[in-house]
């Protein structure tokens, strides 16, 4: 996948296809836009062409909003859009500017002087330009007169899939990671680096990795006791995440912090990536460490069990 860096260094495509959104997750609800855009694409010998934006508008138009929180950073939207096989993805730098590009101009010295677009597919209800003005009506008024088709993603076939980033949003915030990454058709992750935490797992024989998430903006799924794979240096093992406040020790600031089975290494610093499997209880409060370290030891036990049960590799 080619990845262009804003409009100014375009090649020319060949019969471009190209389709328009921010792609939150890049998640099943987008695969039938973007496998329409395969198809049309391998049907005229086209090259399938991905417009995004960056950052997230939502971020610039409320930069005062601290709550944004989104399913995948920048650079994990690239890995995954490469994944389903688009040949070219154009990131245009997101500003106040151009958030004020009326629909026509948008048309006309994007999708027509600067791309040549041929087809452009998108999904139902879209909107885009000065106030989100333009719309699929607009789009048909325009192809004619700019030599390109426009095709909407049917309403009843995105109805059928039934996903959209707001759902996966609220899943993951109920702590519902299994039908998270059902919506997903993966595994819903963070990824973070490994920072010295107070050491209280390291004195109950349980060591935790504490986390620090990279993305700022990254939604974190509901406090609790999650089993996780955790990935690191290319190896998978599985872990014992916990989302919260710790509140035996009466914390107020959330941590993510994970035990890692049969593992003992010095990680310090290091980046590692935690992908969820199923949550198995809430946090909660323990009258002293031998309580909590009973309650680790059963947590630890029954993850290990349903590893085995489900045979989980």
């Amino acid at each position: 996948m080619k990845i262009f860096q804003g409009l100014e260094e375009l090649e020319e495509f060949n019969f471009p296809v190209v389709t328009i959104g921010t792609f939150d997750g890049v998640h099943f609800g987008h695969k039938k836009i973007l496998n329409r855009l395969k198809e049309t694409a391998s049907k005229f010998g086209g090259e399938t062409v991905v417009i995004t934006f960056y950052p997230h508008p939502r971020m610039v138009l409320f930069p005062d909003d601290n709550d944004i929180k989104l399913l995948s950073s920048q650079e994990e939207k690239i890995i995954l859009l490469e994944k389903y096989g688009i040949d070219n993805l154009i990131i245009i730098p997101f500003s106040k500017e151009f958030s004020r590009l009326t629909s026509l101009d948008f048309v006309r010295s994007i999708l027509v002087n600067k791309i040549g677009t041929k087809k452009l597919v998108i999904g139902y209800d879209h909107h885009f330009g000065k106030n989100r003005e333009g719309s699929f009506e607009h789009l048909k008024e325009f192809g004619p007169v700019y030599g390109f088709d426009v095709e909407e993603i049917p309403a009843q076939d995105i109805d059928e899939v039934a996903v959209s980033s707001s759902k996966i949003r609220n899943a993951l915030s109920e702590g519902n990671v299994e039908l998270a990454n059902t919506f997903l058709e993966r595994k819903y992750s963070l990824k973070g680096t490994v920072v010295k935490g107070d050491q209280i797992g390291k004195t109950l024989g349980y060591p935790t990795a504490n986390i620090t998430i990279d993305f700022a903006h990254k939604l974190i799924p509901a406090f609790g006791i999650y089993l996780v794979e955790v990935l690191y240096e290319s190896k998978k093992y599985f872990g014992a995440l916990n989302i919260g406040i710790r509140p035996t020790f009466k914390n107020k600031k959330p941590q993510t912090e994970v035990y890692i089975f049969d593992f003992d290494e010095e990680i310090y610093g290091m980046e590692i990536e935690v992908l969820f499997v199923k949550k198995f209880r809430d946090e909660q409060k323990f009258l002293n460490l031998d309580e909590l370290k009973n309650q680790i030891e059963i947590d630890v036990s029954d993850m290990k069990n349903y590893i085995l049960k489900n045979n989980l590799h």
